[in-house]
């Protein structure tokens, strides 16, 4: 790396205005961010990423799964891009900063490296992988998880949110179902950015977590039936109570959760009762469940566990159960060239850093099947995510696009060296 690039720090007061500027497509009253994938507010934040990609001199390409890779270009064309990026959809109560902070300091990386007139020798791209929250579309980070090849485009178009409407319909109606073949785009290495949203970080003083892994995680779909009933004549005993039932599962997936700590967690984050009406024994319902663990191993016997609770319940209150799994996502040990290059971009900009591993899912996690990947944690207040309130220090985000950039640059050397060789 040469000593121009080695001095060479991003521009941290243009990168927050740029997040900021962001966050008003899709602005909740409490000062969050509702962009769910394929929507409206996601194609309007999608234009905008296109147009600033462009005029930043970068070549778009859309693949068939509504991926978008804005490419730079490096004096070898030979050579397979350096990829850095994340997501730009939210959840419904989403905060400015999971997700986006990886999309927009890639682009100003690329701003950064053209005011300094560096060539790199590969092309670099930065991408917006589409709907990786899975808030709309189950399961999450459904695109990325199409490019690795863990899920089939007609698995992926076929997804449908609450109302009925197929991501393939609904990345048609939005105009970004791209020409180029999901998966067909060579990476030679990908490094993503991201909020930690958890608190470890914070808690210790430190400002760039180095991550190693990401854990395991399993989400599933459970269907309850009882029996709608009156709720002033029905008898207690002779009630199928769909609703009660479903607390009960709760309550034991929690339990499940709780034996296998410290670091396993098991939540149901969405339920939904049928007739809902106040006066009518709840005769059916539909809940999540999301379980997680570093061990695949102690995730199966998590799932034999609450599928034999589940079942128990069931049969004890009179209901019947269906509980499908809907995506299992093993853990990830991410590429120790691309993890050595975070850490030492660390070091070497005098950062408090540590390795960890990430709670969370990401779009690295499946990039990592099919190029050398590491992901840059920074933190957040609190380690609160998945809600309006998040918040990140503007010079957190900015010392995590600085190792972004020196880990980028690291790497393109590297490769540089090899093209050599």
């Amino acid at each position: 790396m040469s000593q121009k690039a080695t001095n060479l720090r991003i521009n941290a007061e243009r990168l927050w205005d740029t997040i900021m500027e962001t966050a008003q497509i899709g602005a909740t009253a409490k000062g969050g961010v509702r962009r769910l994938t394929l929507s409206d507010l996601d194609r309007r934040v999608r234009d905008w990423f296109v147009d600033a990609c462009k005029k930043a001199g970068c070549s778009i390409t859309v693949d068939d799964m509504g991926n978008i890779f804005a490419r730079r270009p490096g004096k070898n064309p030979n050579l397979a891009p350096i990829a850095v990026g994340s997501h730009l959809d939210t959840q419904p109560s989403g905060g400015k900063f999971d997700g986006i902070i990886g999309v927009l300091s890639g682009l100003e990386l690329l701003r950064t490296l053209n005011e300094a007139g560096i060539e790199t020798e590969a092309p670099i791209e930065v991408i917006d992988w589409t709907n990786e929250e899975g808030s709309r579309f189950a399961p999450a980070m459904l695109a990325s998880g199409v490019f690795a090849g863990k899920f089939s485009r007609e698995y992926a178009y076929a997804r449908a949110d609450r109302e009925g409407k197929s991501f393939g319909e609904e990345l048609e109606r939005i105009g970004y179902r791209g020409e180029a073949p999901c998966g067909a785009h060579p990476l030679s290495a990908f490094f993503e950015l991201h909020i930690e949203q958890g608190p470890i970080l914070e808690a210790e003083g430190k400002i760039i977590g180095v991550v190693t892994d990401v854990q395991g995680m399993r989400w599933y779909e459970v269907t309850v039936e009882g029996e709608d009933c009156h709720a002033g004549s029905t008898p207690m005993p002779m009630r199928k109570d769909a609703l009660l039932a479903s607390a009960q599962m709760i309550a034991a997936i929690n339990a499940v959760g709780r034996r296998h700590a410290p670091h396993a967690v098991a939540t149901v984050g969405l339920i939904e009762a049928q007739p809902n009406s106040r006066n009518v024994i709840p005769g059916k319902t539909f809940f999540t469940i999301d379980i997680r663990h570093p061990q695949d191993a102690v995730l199966a016997t998590m799932e034999e566990e609450i599928t034999s609770e589940l079942n128990a319940i069931a049969e004890a209150s009179g209901v019947s159960l269906a509980l499908e799994r809907v995506w299992n996502s093993p853990p990830v040990p991410f590429a120790k060239a691309c993890v050595d290059a975070v850490r030492e971009a660390a070091r070497d900009l005098g950062l408090p850093s540590r390795e960890i591993i990430s709670g969370a899912g990401h779009d690295a996690a499946y990039v990592a099947a099919v190029a050398p990947t590491a992901m840059i944690f920074v933190p957040c207040e609190r380690g609160v995510s998945h809600n309006e309130l998040e918040k990140a220090e503007p010079e957190h985000v900015a010392a995590g696009a600085d190792v972004l950039l020196r880990a980028v640059l690291a790497t393109d050397a590297r490769l540089a060296e090899g093209a050599r060789a």
